[in-house]
């Protein structure tokens, strides 16, 4: 069980039998009656968020979740397989629990997936992925000064806004937490 005291953002905890995530915590100490802590969740099951409030002392309970790190193997249609590094065990994830986050994976990109009583229920990128290009419009000579930039589909589908010098079979590196281009990358 945890206390109001130790809320703080990325807890894992469980409400009504649901499990959710902290996204923000501000503990207020009004000048009359007593403290809380104001916070806003997430549902880690169907996403939604909520504000809630809890008083000092009380006892929230402690979400049952685990996570693993997995290898992303192939797409199915309506799922994606991904393999457990420790016991080599393949999971397909359902593509509306990982979300828009499935078109940033690439071929045995490693991942962290979380589990609520041993079901998935999310998938954690690493900050940075490398992609390969593989369409892109050619980009107008002479007109790379003005900092300008076209869309580019990469390998795992997604489309990037990147610079105009970027050409089909060049290699990217993409921050995942933005959707952005980074730099080009040599492979």
């Amino acid at each position: 069980m945890y206390e109001t005291s130790d809320l703080r953002k990325g807890l894992k905890i469980l409400i009504d039998n649901q499990p959710y995530i902290i996204v923000s915590s501000q503990f207020v100490k009004p000048g009359k009656g007593t403290a809380f802590t104001k916070t806003r969740i997430k549902n880690l099951l169907n996403g939604s968020v909520l504000e809630r409030t809890f008083r000092s002392g009380e006892k929230i309970g402690r979400a049952n979740t685990e996570e693993k790190e997995m290898q992303y193997l192939y797409a199915e249609d309506a799922a994606m397989c991904f393999m457990d590094n420790t016991s080599f065990e393949q999971v397909n994830i359902p593509r509306d629990v990982i979300g828009e986050d499935a078109d940033l994976l690439g071929e045995n990109l490693t991942v962290t997936v979380l589990f609520f009583s041993e079901r998935p229920v999310g998938i954690t990128l690493p900050n940075f992925v490398e992609l390969e290009v593989v369409q892109s419009e050619p980009g107008i000579k002479g007109n790379t000064a003005t900092g300008a930039t076209k869309p580019a589909i990469v390998s795992s589908g997604a489309s990037i806004n990147v610079p105009l010098f970027v050409e089909q079979g060049d290699w990217l590196k993409i921050d995942t937490r933005t959707r952005s281009y980074v730099e080009r990358v040599k492979k």
